[in-house]
């Protein structure tokens, strides 16, 4: 398979926002690295027509569908024209549903988007989102003292996507990037070492991923940010501003997003 290139399409669709669909996907995709995943919304579906344009696009481009609609109605009719089209289609709802129909011994409230309940929790998730985004790779210091977490390490270290995970689990998060010609901003430094977690990552490693970047923007990868006598020299400036920092530090080499996240929300909850 060529890098950069699709190597399978996958409709996500839903009733509601798709995002739990979308969050599936990913998680399987990823049991497949490197395989590249178009994956594709169709969001807020309410009638049967615009399902069908769904499954024509999707046997067009011999894609899999996979589904989270709550209306019985709509989950027939896809039923209906995946088989009629031979597309291959996963209902992520559907079984379960009925199986706790069963069990529960009640029909199910049939009511799509429930689980995005507009409360409090949901405002707050928003909030740290936003957060992420406006203080993001160093745009503006001023959100270093304000995160609950604050993010530090080299460039292609997950950063921004760690940033973003978190914010779905309700932690404000900031990241700066740390490189030899940018002197870290003197906020950094007033930060409890309790919410800094400093990300590191093998030189072989950090090659390849940064090699890929390279490719994907349209650049040689022979340039100097792929080359390894630079990406040591980075390392090792990386190494001496967490040693000051006194930070705890997490290696994402060949590590998910999810796993690395994962760690860094126990380490913050144990130590609040």
């Amino acid at each position: 398979m060529t890098s950069g290139t699709t190597d399978v399409i996958i409709y996500v669709v839903s009733d509601s926002a798709g995002d739990t669909g979308e969050l599936v996907v990913r998680a399987a995709v990823a049991q497949f690295h490197p395989v590249h995943a178009d994956i594709r919304r169709a969001p807020f579906i309410q009638d049967e027509g615009t399902l069908a344009k769904v499954v024509e696009h999707a046997k067009e481009l011999n894609a899999i569908i996979l589904y989270t609609l709550v209306l019985p109605r709509l989950r027939q009719a896809l039923t209906d024209l995946v088989e009629e089209k031979g597309v291959v289609a996963i209902d992520l709802l559907g079984s379960l549903v009925t199986s706790l129909e069963e069990r529960i011994g009640r029909k199910s409230r049939q009511e799509p988007g429930l689980n995005h309940v507009l409360d409090e929790d949901y405002f707050r998730k928003v909030e740290a989102v936003e957060f992420a985004v406006k203080y993001d790779d160093m745009r503006d210091t001023t959100g270093i003292l304000k995160a609950d977490i604050v993010l530090v390490g080299v460039s292609r270290t997950s950063k921004t996507p760690l940033s973003m995970y978190l914010a779905h689990k309700k932690f404000k998060v900031a990241n700066v990037p740390l490189m030899p010609e940018l002197k870290p901003p003197d906020e950094l430094f007033r930060v409890p070492k309790g919410k800094v977690i400093g990300l590191t990552i093998g030189v072989h490693y950090l090659n390849v991923i940064r090699k890929e970047r390279l490719k994907a923007l349209g650049l040689p990868d022979s340039a100097s940010y792929a080359m390894p006598s630079r990406i040591e020299r980075e390392l090792a400036y990386a190494d001496e501003i967490m040693q000051k920092l006194g930070c705890v530090v997490i290696d994402v080499s060949h590590k998910a997003v999810e796993e690395t996240a994962s760690l860094i929300m126990e380490y913050i909850v144990r130590g609040s």
